[in-house]
């Protein structure tokens, strides 16, 4: 691997890879930075661009913290310990940028804009990843931020390039999906005035009927905020829209396996690690759309070199996803199956087994004997033992059910060696888990498999 030293007298001589050469001396805006893709975003042009110039990260305050105090918390962040360890002055380069892109204008002030002035390159990845959160909050965190970061982009004279960070499911209906923007499937002005017109209560009810056969609301505002991008006059700067697919825990970089949510398929691995998950609603043969983060984030580091430097005046779309080398669900199913009896996740509540059924029914009725039931029951006997849970079985039961429904309409180089390294990575970085306590755990999973075997 190159060291950050030799990777800048590489960029600086104009030798070596080309990313960091091109990289070298130019400024970057990252919105969405401390993220699961933003984390990852900035280690990768801190480690692999060592003369890239300063990396804005737009912060606003949250839970009574500000946006100064969150980026130090950022910096401390584990997937930066190899910048730590081996060019912590890199670090440095890190800006704060007072904003919020929920807030006109991006909440900024004359000031935050002025110290863009010098920024080369945009990724924008912030956004609601909630699937049913509320249509007026999708498209508020989703769209209109789009609108206001593209008038903060035409203000900024150096500007190069911008990066949008859309899902290659923004256009799920459709059975073959081509790089290019499609229809909206709704104007943006027509939005506001519905949301304006109709009262919260009557919203909420007729969702689902009007961003139909979109599945939710998060993918239709996706949908919505392509559709703007593309219908924005074109400036001085050149525009692309990266769809990854379902994004997982990393291939290589920070760390094989790197991991920090449990949205979509982490939880499946925590669920089914755990032993608390044992009916899935999809079909196995179906290709599991799986994509490493750091391979996401590579691309588009790519991307904005591609446009930039082509000046193409048309929004360029990339889905990035794993054509070259797919894997099937019930391929994925089994490799987390083996590598969680390999690598036993502590507290184990049962030995670790699922069923993927595509029949929703049968699904349900699964879901019900080998779930919902075990886990109420596990609940009103901890209760009545006295024993104290962190988290109520039963709550834990909906939040599977409610995971469940949610993964069911996405599912209806060595990927072994990825899933390996995503369930140690899940157990090491999510859970925080230590290795040390892999003996043990292996214990607990060799007597749940005598108490299966006695059932």
């Amino acid at each position: 691997m190159m060291s950050c030293k030799e990777g800048a007298m590489s960029a600086a001589e104009g030798e070596g890879p080309l990313l960091p050469s091109w990289y070298a001396g130019r400024s970057v805006l990252i919105t969405g930075g401390t993220g699961f893709l933003g984390k990852v975003l900035i280690e990768r042009l801190l480690w692999t661009c060592p003369a890239v110039g300063e990396l804005h990260v737009l912060l606003r305050d949250k839970r009574g913290q500000p946006p100064r105090a969150r980026l130090e918390q950022l910096k401390q962040s584990q997937a930066f310990d190899n910048v730590r360890l081996h060019c912590p002055g890199q670090l440095d380069k890190l800006r704060v940028v007072s904003g919020d892109v929920a807030q006109p204008r991006l909440g900024l002030d004359d000031a935050a804009i002025l110290q863009l002035q010098e920024v080369s390159v945009v990724f924008h990845s912030a956004a609601t990843v909630k699937f049913w959160e509320s249509l007026e909050t999708a498209l508020h965190q989703n769209v209109t931020s789009v609108v206001a970061l593209m008038d903060l982009c035409d203000q900024l004279p150096k500007l190069e390039a911008l990066v949008h960070v859309s899902t290659a499911y923004s256009n799920a209906e459709r059975r073959h999906i081509e790089e290019r923007v499609y229809e909206a499937p709704a104007q943006l002005a027509g939005l506001r005035a519905m949301l304006d017109a109709l009262p919260p209560s009557l919203l909420d009810d007729l969702t689902a009927r009007y961003i139909a056969p979109k599945p939710n609301t998060y993918v239709f505002s996706k949908a919505v905020a392509e559709a703007t991008i593309a219908q924005r006059p074109r400036k001085h700067y050149a525009t692309a829209i990266v769809r990854p697919s379902i994004v997982v825990s990393s291939h290589r970089h920070p760390f094989p396996g790197w991991i920090e949510n449990l949205a979509g398929p982490s939880g499946v691995v925590v669920g089914s690690g755990k032993g608390l998950v044992h009916a899935f609603n999809l079909d196995l043969d179906a290709r599991a759309d799986l994509i490493p983060v750091d391979i996401t984030i590579d691309t588009m580091l790519a991307v904005a070199w591609e446009i930039a430097t082509d000046k193409s005046p048309e929004v360029r779309v990339y889905n990035s996803c794993s054509q070259q080398n797919p894997i099937t669900w019930r391929a994925f199913r089994d490799r987390v199956l083996r590598s969680a009896r390999t690598h036993p996740f502590d507290q184990l509540m049962y030995y670790p087994f699922t069923f993927g059924v595509k029949n929703r029914y049968v699904y349900k009725a699964l879901e019900l004997v080998l779930q919902t039931i075990p886990l109420h029951i596990a609940d009103y006997l901890a209760r009545i033992c006295g024993i104290k849970l962190q988290l109520s079985l039963v709550t834990v039961s909906s939040r599977l059910q409610a995971m469940n429904r949610v993964l069911a309409f996405f599912a209806t180089r060595d990927w072994d060696e990825h899933v390996t390294n995503f369930v140690k990575g899940t157990r090491k970085y999510l859970l925080k888990e230590k290795d040390d306590n892999i003996p043990r755990a292996r214990k607990m999973l060799e007597r749940s498999v005598v108490y299966l075997c006695l059932l």
